[in-house]
């Protein structure tokens, strides 16, 4: 293949058939694929491994790529309910009759051609199609050549369906992996409505930097939890415990831990055990260093500066020693992606101002991290979080695949 420009224009065409469905068959679409996904496991699985045999073990995307059984249900699971969620578009924002007689009218629309750049992330796949059908949108995905052939057969799945209920299967379309036809993709003005990227920085910044197609950023997460003086320590332990080790290679997990000097002695001696289970490597400032050194933890290393404000995506972290409330605000302005950030408090004042002050996609208090995500949120799935303000913020989800229309009805009038 010289070009992609072919699979541009068979979105673009496809626009119009999937403007047209109704709730109910989209409905029964998105059941039926959730059925498809359910009756070939075994065969998903297969595939999956193939992907998964050519990435070493100690690569930090392997867990992002693995697919579960139990995986597979939750994302069948997970395409119900966005069935079950109402379509976005075509509602009516507002309405108004002017003094000429006009009726003038704002409704929600789709997109049109949502192009998503994702890597090592087959569940993205289904999980954007589910979103883009039920929006009324056309998707283009174009996965990583880790995931491709888990990519081909779940696309060809999602087309078998689409071609059951004799529909344009170009409403959900696998792009090439091979980077040649990146530029391509990127400036597809005239066929592609919004791109979005989403996996690591450098994917984000390369998107971001060279597309003239509007991009939204779902950005990599730089998450931090703040542990403050008056704490419940056994509940912060079990908070940093859990916004780590659950799954450290999504973007909601944590990265640097950020404790006031008047408890960290205390806190370490709780944390140090649970953190060690999981084999945490630990990038530790002067005064954590020497505590987690006198506990005789396994996993440590001295911290230096780029070890703040950057995103793991494994088992290991950070941790920065503050005096304060206001030290530890500052530290998270310098270094936050404004992804999800945490402080575990009993000061109902500092949670307030934490909650008012923290410019992020998600805050929180007394709470992990790891709950920023749009099937917990109720939001059916997610395309990504994303970490800007125009558009959408925080899970980029169904409710966010639509765009406004205004229209006018008149009887012969004229200006």
């Amino acid at each position: 293949m010289e070009s992609i420009q072919p699979l541009l224009e068979q979105a673009s065409e496809a626009t119009i058939a999937v403007k047209l469905l109704s709730d109910d068959k989209k409905e029964d679409i998105l059941r039926a694929l959730a059925a498809k996904l359910r009756a070939n496991i075994v065969t998903i699985l297969t595939e999956n491994q193939l992907d998964l045999d050519r990435m070493p073990d100690a690569d930090p995307k392997k867990d992002r790529l693995l697919l579960t059984a139990a995986r597979i249900e939750d994302l069948a699971k997970s395409v119900e309910d966005i069935a079950a969620l109402p379509d976005p578009s075509n509602r009516l924002l507002s309405e108004k009759i002017l003094d000429n007689g006009l009726l003038v009218q704002k409704i929600t629309v789709p997109l049109g051609v949502v192009g998503v750049i994702y890597e090592s992330r087959p569940n993205v796949t289904v999980d954007v199609a589910a979103l883009c059908i039920q929006s009324g949108n056309v998707c283009l995905l174009r996965g990583g050549t880790d995931a491709f052939y888990t990519n081909t057969y779940l696309v060809a799945l999602i087309q078998e369906v689409l071609a059951s209920f004799d529909l344009d299967v170009s409403i959900v379309q696998l792009l090439p992996a091979d980077r040649k036809f990146m530029p391509e993709l990127l400036t597809a003005t005239k066929y592609v409505d919004i791109l979005i990227p989403r996996g690591s920085q450098q994917l984000i910044e390369y998107v971001r930097e060279h597309a003239s197609v509007p991009v939204i950023e779902t950005g990599a997460g730089v998450c931090h939890t703040y542990v403050e003086s008056s704490a419940n320590l056994e509940s912060a332990a079990n908070i940093v415990t859990n916004a780590k080790v659950t799954r450290p290679s999504v973007c909601n997990s944590l990265d640097t831990l950020i404790a006031d000097k008047e408890i960290l002695e205390p806190l370490l001696n709780l944390l140090a055990s649970k953190l060690e289970t999981y084999q945490v490597e630990i990038f530790a400032d002067p005064q954590s260093y020497l505590i987690l050194k006198g506990l005789e933890y396994p996993y440590l290393k001295e911290a230096v500066e780029e070890d703040f404000g950057r995103e793991f995506l494994d088992f290991k972290c950070s941790i920065k020693t503050v005096e304060n409330f206001d030290e530890a605000m500052k530290h998270i302005r310098k270094f936050s992606s404004k992804h999800s950030e945490a402080i575990v408090s009993s000061n109902m004042e500092y949670c307030e101002r934490f909650l008012n002050e923290v410019d992020a996609a998600a805050v929180y208090t007394n709470a992990s991290t790891r709950f920023t995500d749009g099937g917990v949120f109720g939001l059916g799935a997610e395309i990504g979080i994303s970490t800007q303000k125009l558009h959408a913020r925080g899970p980029f989800a169904l409710e966010k695949l639509v765009t406004e229309k205004w229209i006018v009805r008149g009887n012969g009038q004229v200006r």
